[in-house]
């Protein structure tokens, strides 16, 4: 087992190569992106809603790697540093499947993600040092909010856009997975302030990114 200790510039220069990689470096999945037959063209503005609706999905999941970086950061629970690592790790397969759809519907990514980077990186900073019960507990509402983003996105999507919605049922069963999986190791519930200013702060940026 590698016992080397890192110091503060190892830790700037590996936090560096992150936002390097999430918001430059095209990502690599661990799995294939769901893949069904394509029912019918899209019209225009079909195109258009799934464009805007699959950029605030890679927008958010440019914020989870940030929010689960910045908790692996902080973290003084080893356990705890390697189940949020593993988090953005597993989230990397979501935010290259959207990717690879905003390129083939011929949209982009919103302008605003290093906003949204660094933003959630200091948020999960922050929880990071509230200890386990609450770091956890942050996670299984971050994931409880953005299965109920995906639930709305795919009620929204037309139901000829097959190949977005494939990707986005999976994403959500992921997150599903990964919500549980957090309150099963110790989550606890958060207050309810924070809960409402972590919806608005998601409701931000999904307004955000829908138009930019």
């Amino acid at each position: 087992m590698d016992a080397r200790r890192f110091d503060p510039v190892d830790l700037v220069i590996g936090e560096i190569d992150k936002v390097i990689k999430t918001l430059s470096v095209p990502p690599r999945a661990t799995r294939a992106a769901p893949e069904v037959p394509v029912r019918a063209p899209l019209e225009e503005a079909e195109r258009q809603e799934s464009v805007r609706l699959m950029r605030v999905n890679h927008s958010g999941e440019v914020a989870a790697q940030a929010l689960y970086q910045g908790q692996a950061l902080t973290a003084r629970d080893p356990e705890l540093k390697s189940t949020m690592r593993q988090a953005a790790a597993e989230e990397i397969d979501h935010l290259a499947w959207c990717e690879l759809r905003l390129k083939e519907l011929k949209g982009r990514t919103s302008l605003l993600n290093p906003v949204w980077y660094f933003g959630s990186l200091a948020l999960g900073a922050l929880a990071g040092t509230l200890g386990r019960g609450a770091s956890l507990g942050f996670m299984a509402e971050t994931e409880k909010q953005v299965e109920s983003h995906l639930r709305d996105h795919l009620g929204r999507l037309s139901a000829k856009d097959s190949r977005s919605r494939a990707i986005l049922e999976q994403m959500t069963q992921d997150e599903v997975q990964h919500g549980a999986k957090a309150a099963s190791m110790g989550g606890k519930a958060l207050p309810i302030p924070i809960t409402w200013a972590m919806r608005a702060t998601s409701l931000l940026m999904t307004r955000g990114s829908y138009w930019v």
